[in-house]
């Protein structure tokens, strides 16, 4: 399929939103979180089902039990209306998660089925609902045979806030 220019800055912003809420997550940085959404957004996430904004707040509390995690997104399949301002999308989710206390490793498997709305030049989520495939966890993860000491390690970087991208 041939795109035209608008449609392939719409398809990266679109997917930039997605990279947003991955990050804002993962680095306890909310502002960044909500971001992704529009402030009217609606999430669908499992236990929690209401605003974004809300589902933003909620996340940074409850992320902090994990040393660290990580969203990964795959497959990101987007679809955009004939109007220029509407599209839907769905993507495949693998989410790590090391918990604090034990450093057991947690694995989500799931999708996001998304709407967007375009407003002005920019888009954001409109509607999100998880999907959710699978889980599991790694009660005693054998690492890699290599020196890791010398990285930097798990959280330096958590919450990032106001922080830049990259070293």
């Amino acid at each position: 399929m041939a795109y035209t220019l608008q449609q392939l800055s719409d398809l990266q912003q679109i997917r930039d939103a997605t990279f947003r809420y991955c990050r804002g997550v993962d680095r306890l940085d909310e502002e960044l979180m909500k971001s992704a959404y529009w402030p009217e957004a609606v999430d669908h996430h499992g236990n929690f089902v209401g605003n974004a904004h809300e589902f933003s707040a909620y996340c940074m509390p409850a992320h902090r039990r994990w040393r660290w995690t990580m969203h990964s997104v795959y497959n990101h399949t987007i679809e955009l209306d004939d109007d220029g301002i509407h599209g839907r999308g769905e993507l495949y989710n693998i989410t790590s998660m090391a918990r604090a206390d034990t450093g057991a490793i947690d694995t989500w498997y799931g999708r996001y089925l998304d709407a967007y709305e375009k407003r002005g030049d920019e888009w954001r989520i409109i509607d999100r609902v998880c999907v959710h495939h699978g889980t599991q966890t790694v009660t005693d993860p054998v690492p890699m045979e290599i020196t890791t000491t010398t990285f930097r390690q798990n959280d330096f970087d958590r919450p990032s806030s106001g922080r830049r991208v990259g070293p």
